[in-house]
């Protein structure tokens, strides 16, 4: 290989190929170190006390035993810890004040030089409390639900179109059902881990974190210290898995940075357990989804309505947009969407995979199976016959729209054609088997804050930007958006991601990295060639950033998709099982189909996990989730389905960024329960709608 680059532009087609991951290698080997296994000499270890009430405040906290244990460095309370420069996020807020606001809120922690160490001096913390009653009960008749001011992230609360009351009243068909989707928890392999070093002589802040944000992730916690953003370093270029739970600071990242500013000069770990996680890092809120359908006896819908009350936590809000695909994924000339929250004494909720779309098609979706039994109508017909010339909510023609297509041909796959459309008339041996669909929809989001850097060193082009690779392939698909923009193969770039020493990027979060960072890449790329063309030297570099999309206001833009499942049901014992799910796809151009693929899996995979068992109990008389492990937490493994296949139709779409690209880690999920509650209730009579489907709630109709 030469030092200059004499290969025409354009030439290879880098974007499309089916490239392994770069990162696999590295990972299989045991090579890649993640945030708590970061390569410090000497680390320490700090072990989270968490509170055993749900409400009320620390009256006193008695360290003296742990502190007289061999090894112990620090032990921080709310009386001992520094003091932090901002406390307006109050989940970050750690050990700042005596109020207990939840259960497994972090009361005290202790540094010490081994794990074994801190994890006994832990148990030997003693808190007392004064405890007040709280309240961790969810339901449609408080009193004191309130509308928020936005759902996440910035959607209207509550939306209306033409007379939905009219609509109700004058419709030959209607539909009243309440559905429910419970309270879920990301359980990533790598739990949620930090390491942190503070060097006082230079007044800096060195974090290995498990983030999918290195920028966002060092903003957060230099505004919370009361630092300078170039006084905290963030790295990470491995995540174990995140599915949003990863995608802000959660309080271990705080109380990482504070135990190392404890013990100046010297590593400390955090690293959350499996049982911690599930007060410390997020989850999905349960919604009751009241839906209202009204149509005619074509099945053409006159009116769709959705009312949402689902939970929050006392000290920070977060509203789930569950609501909003209500507002565009059908045509109906009348319409509602509404949110309400309960503020209760409970952890607070935030991201997981699909936020809003994943909770939000449920209701739709199984509604509108409901209406096609009703009416004798096919439900992929059903779906067809609703779909909106433009978008419903804004009237943009959508930049592309291929649902139909995807229905037609995801059925096509399945073998849909036949189908008997009457409950529980087709028995396989001992087991009833029936099969559902449903549509999944996801926006294209692109965000206007990352920049990329393209150098020539060595014979290679560098490309450096702060992106994350929650798993999903970061390492392979941007040198593969990098060689297409510059016209070279894919073996002659390098990529540096996950480092805030690297040019700032957005979160990897709503299906947007690729999009996102490409986007830059692509006008790196662009900028690189008109300056240094196709005989570059070494040195030679430039940088660009997200450039805005003239069509982003124009056009509508969501990626799509059909989701079919087979469902077996024991007739003697209820026992569910899935053995055929499939999906079909439309989301722009695939820059990479093995990585798509395994996202598109890995999203149905989680989907059908939502479906039949992941459920977090969370007991009101204690606002403590019990099933707080892997144990009793159960999710979908390979074995829980036999044939699970993913595909997509080629798309076109110029309007959402330079690559074409829409955007796979969310769709996958967003459609999964629904055609599993679908095709339970076409195997055995039993409309479930209340998830998870188990099998108490199909054994009555057996």
């Amino acid at each position: 290989m030469t030092d200059t680059d004499t290969t025409p532009a354009l030439t290879p087609q880098a974007i499309g190929l089916d490239l392994a991951r770069r990162d696999g290698a590295a990972k299989v080997r045991g090579a890649a170190f993640y945030a708590d296994e970061s390569p410090v000499e000497n680390p320490l270890y700090c072990r989270i006390v968490e509170s055993t009430i749900a409400r009320g405040r620390v009256v006193s906290v008695d360290a003296s035993e742990a502190e007289g244990l061999d090894g112990v460095h620090a032990v921080l309370t709310p009386a001992t810890a520094e003091r932090l420069a901002s406390t307006a996020d109050r989940e970050l807020a750690v050990l700042q004040a005596d109020e207990v606001a939840f259960r497994g809120q972090i009361v005290a922690a202790v540094v010490a030089g081994t794990f074994e160490v801190a994890r006994d001096a832990a148990t030997r913390v003693r808190v007392e409390y004064e405890v007040a009653e709280h309240d961790a009960r969810l339901s449609t008749d408080r009193a004191d639900l309130y509308a928020p001011d936005v759902v996440n992230p910035t959607y209207e609360t509550d939306t209306a179109q033409g007379d939905m009351a009219a609509a109700m009243a004058s419709a030959p068909v209607t539909l009243e059902r309440t559905y429910t989707t419970p309270m879920l928890h990301n359980n990533p392999l790598e739990p949620h881990a930090t390491t942190a070093l503070w060097d006082p002589e230079r007044g800096a802040l060195t974090l290995w974190d498990s983030t999918q944000g290195v920028h966002p992730a060092r903003r957060t916690v230099a505004s919370v210290l009361g630092l300078e953003e170039g006084q905290v370093r963030v790295v990470c270029p491995y995540v174990g898995g995140g599915f949003g739970s990863k995608g802000m600071p959660h309080a271990n990242t705080v109380l990482a940075a504070m135990a190392a500013r404890a013990v100046p000069g010297q590593p400390v770990r955090v690293a959350l357990t499996r049982q911690q996680m599930f007060a410390l890092a997020g989850y999905r809120t349960p919604t009751i989804q009241q839906m209202h359908v009204a149509a005619d006896t074509e099945g053409r819908l006159a009116g769709i309505a959705i009312d949402v009350v689902e939970q929050t936590s006392r000290i920070k809000e977060f509203a789930e947009q569950t609501g909003v695909p209500t507002r565009n994924i059908y045509a109906a000339p009348n319409r509602r969407t509404t949110h309400r929250l309960a503020a209760l004494d409970v952890p607070v909720p935030s991201w997981m995979r699909a936020p809003g779309e994943c909770p939000g098609m449920f209701g739709p979706e199984v509604a509108l199976d409901e209406l096609a039994a009703e009416l004798g109508i096919d439900p992929v017909e059903l779906r067809v016959r609703n779909e909106p010339d433009a978008d419903p909510e804004t009237g943009k023609p959508y930049s592309s729209r291929n649902l139909v297509a995807c229905l037609r041909e995801g059925a096509e796959r399945f073998g849909w054609a036949g189908r008997d459309p009457r409950p529980a008339v087709r028995r396989e041996g001992g087991w009833w088997v029936g099969t559902g669909v449903a549509s999944a929809a996801y926006p294209v989001y692109r965000f206007p804050m990352s920049t990329a850097a393209i150098a020539w060193s060595g014979g290679r082009y560098v490309v450096r930007i702060g992106a994350a690779d929650l798993g999903t392939g970061t390492w392979t698909v941007l040198a593969q958006i990098a060689a297409d923009a510059l016209g070279v193969p894919v073996e002659r770039v390098e990529v540096l991601i996950g480092d805030t020493e690297h040019p700032p990027a957005s979160v990897a979060g709503g299906s947007s990295g690729t999009t996102t960072w490409g986007s830059a890449i692509v006008a790196a790329a662009r900028e690189f060639r008109d300056k240094f063309g196709t005989d570059p030297q070494d040195g030679d570099e430039t940088e660009a950033s997200v450039p805005a999309n003239p069509d982003a206001d124009r056009y509508a833009m969501y990626a799509y998709g059909a989701q079919f499942a087979e469902v077996a049901v024991h007739a003697d014992t209820g026992e569910i099982r899935v053995p055929r799910l499939h999906g079909t796809f439309a989301a722009g151009r695939i820059v990479n189909p093995r990585l798509a693929h395994s996202q598109l899996l890995g999203g149905m995979t989680m989907g059908l996990g939502m479906a039949l068992m992941e459920q977090s109990v969370l007991d009101p008389r204690t606002g403590h989730v019990v099933n707080h492990d892997l144990a009793e937490y159960h999710l979908a493994t390979n074995a829980d389905v036999a044939d699970l296949q993913a595909h997509w139709i080629d798309e076109h779409d110029p309007h959402v960024n330079p690559m074409g690209s829409k955007g796979i880690g969310e769709i996958g999920i967003v459609g999964t329960a629904a055609a599993v509650a679908n095709a339970a209730w076409h195997a055995t009579g039993a409309r479930v709608r209340d998830l998870p489907v188990t099998l108490d709630k199909v054994l009555p109709a057996q």
